[in-house]
């Protein structure tokens, strides 16, 4: 392995290492407890949460992403799950706005928990990673480029979520194979 492959895992290794696995639970408390889980990030977190709200999916979870035009309207007992690791994008802004008008709880993940949108949050769990944010001059920290660290932070990340919810919701491998499409 040449070092750069070695420096680039050792970092993703590193800001996983650093999440707080108390926040994790929490946040795995409220994905079990809702009703309705709705998800929103923007670019490659999208694609990150997309991979995540599939497993919610297969663990028997009531789940949906803003975009699909099978989106139902949220309301009390629902979690709108949102990613944000710059800490504002204008799009989670309103969403969450939208979202907590309508009584639904609020839950972020970010690597800013000092951003805008964390601060609209009743929960926030942070990755300690570099993001778009933080990607320039004296701040950039990875080898990885703008937000690539976070995003594969995220990607580890709901998947440890993705074992602690199996185990939270008593639910088995194969009863996640059986919730998975046929119409591939």
């Amino acid at each position: 392995m040449t070092d750069l492959y070695r420096t680039a895992i050792d970092e993703l290794a590193g800001a996983v290492s650093r999440i707080d696995d108390t926040q994790v639970d929490q946040a795995c408390r409220m994905i079990a407890e809702a009703r309705h889980v709705c998800t929103y990030a923007g670019g490659r977190e999208g694609l990150q949460l997309k991979g995540f709200a599939m497993r919610l999916f297969h663990l028997g979870r009531s789940v949906s992403v803003v975009g699909d035009m099978t989106v139902p309207p949220l309301g009390p007992g629902d979690l709108f799950l949102v990613v944000c690791g710059p800490g504002e994008i204008s799009t989670s802004v309103a969403l969450i706005g939208v979202a907590k008008a309508a009584g639904a709880r609020v839950l972020v993940v970010t690597a800013q928990p000092m951003g805008r949108v964390p601060g609209m949050a009743d929960f926030v769990l942070t990755i300690p990673a570099q993001t778009m944010a933080d990607d320039q001059g004296e701040t950039a920290s990875s080898v990885l480029p703008m937000g690539s660290l976070f995003e594969g932070a995220l990607f580890v990340l709901f998947e440890l979520m993705v074992l602690k919810l199996k185990g939270l919701l008593h639910v088995s491998s194969e009863t996640m194979r059986g919730h998975h499409t046929n119409m591939e």
